[in-house]
């Protein structure tokens, strides 16, 4: 199972919105195939496995493990369930069931009522780590959401004077793209567009390019930004639509409600949730962190330190929260994540 999950984790950044899926074939104790989900909208994890096996003859004596209960329905390919009957599988292990309430259960029940010997809930919880993006989504709703932001030493990521400060280094910044290939969805506030001009694209490594958002209130970020130049899908969400909405490429103007604090959090996750977004990263900047953090509305919290840097004075960093997962030094740069309680722990 646990070469299941190896397998499903090399489908980062390209199944989304489904989750990765691995899958191995065993007989008579060997590996016989094995498969993963490698592009949204192809082949699943089981039909690469079954197709990789040398003497199909073996199927029909033979194990399927497999991370995630296989599907029952038709959507962009056909039901695996069935596959896995028509080829006479007589045993499949599962590590977690599929929370989508299209399958849910129904794929197990198919296997059982066809006669397949069925085992579930195996290794569960490491299949859930591999998978928390998509089962967050599925039973909360909305996107898993990784808050991030680089700080000094002494805990302050910004200036006062709001004049532009890197913090980040030539070493880690890669680390930050690789981050942004591996989600689907990044996100800044006015005040950070405005400062940095962000491109917030996947440039140091190879990947595929987040869907952009950002929150401008007033719409004061100029449409010279680089948000603003169409490379990647963006949308900002904003209080009032202008009455003559020029026409933007691949930029989409979202009317939502603030309060004082600014964006309602409920309305961007139904936003975000209907357009099928399973993973956020929030950038910044301060105020916007620290709604998230304030509304307990987070997952993931990833730090980075430069412990070289000290400010003295400027913008304080949110509050780190959660228990740290991992830690990793690159130079003189420390990078920790702090993750929430697994619900499955």
């Amino acid at each position: 199972m646990r070469r299941c999950f190896q397998l499903a984790q090399l489908g980062r950044g390209h199944v989304a919105p489904n989750p990765m899926v691995g899958a191995v074939i065993v007989c008579d104790g060997r590996i016989i195939g094995e498969g993963y989900h490698r592009q949204w909208g192809g082949p699943h994890a089981e039909v690469n496995a079954i197709a990789s096996v040398r003497q199909p003859q073996l199927l029909s004596r033979s194990t399927m493990y497999v991370s995630l209960e296989p599907c029952s329905h038709y959507g962009k390919t056909p039901p695996c369930a069935k596959l896995l009957i028509d080829k006479h599988i007589p045993r499949v292990v599962v590590a977690n069931v599929d929370p989508f309430p299209e399958v849910s259960g129904r794929g197990l029940r198919m296997l059982r009522e066809a006669g397949a010997e069925v085992e579930s809930g195996f290794l569960a919880s490491e299949g859930w780590e591999v998978n928390r993006r998509f089962f967050t989504f599925q039973t909360q709703h909305r996107p898993y959401i990784l808050l991030k932001w680089a700080q000094s030493a002494d805990g302050y990521m910004a200036r006062t004077d709001g004049q532009p400060l890197l913090i980040s280094s030539t070493l880690t910044q890669p680390l930050v793209h690789l981050l942004r290939a591996g989600e689907q969805a990044i996100m800044v506030g006015t005040r950070t567009a405005l400062a940095d001009n962000p491109q917030l694209t996947v440039r140091q490594v190879s990947g595929r390019d987040p869907l952009r958002i950002l929150v401008d209130r007033d719409l004061q970020l100029p449409r010279s930004a680089h948000l603003y130049d169409g490379v990647a899908p963006t949308f900002v969400f904003t209080r009032q639509l202008p009455a003559e909405e020029s026409v933007l490429p691949n930029v989409e103007l979202v009317q939502a409600p603030f309060t004082p604090s600014g964006l309602r959090l409920d309305f961007l996750m139904e936003q975000l949730y209907a357009r099928q977004v399973q993973s956020l990263i929030v950038e910044g900047g301060s105020a916007l962190l620290q709604s998230f953090v304030a509304a307990g509305l987070f997952d993931e919290m990833r730090v980075e330190t430069n412990q070289r840097l000290v400010l003295g004075q400027g913008i304080a960093a949110p509050r780190v929260q959660g228990r740290c997962a991992q830690s990793v030094q690159v130079g003189h740069h420390l990078i920790t994540r702090f993750r929430q309680p697994s619900p499955m722990v």
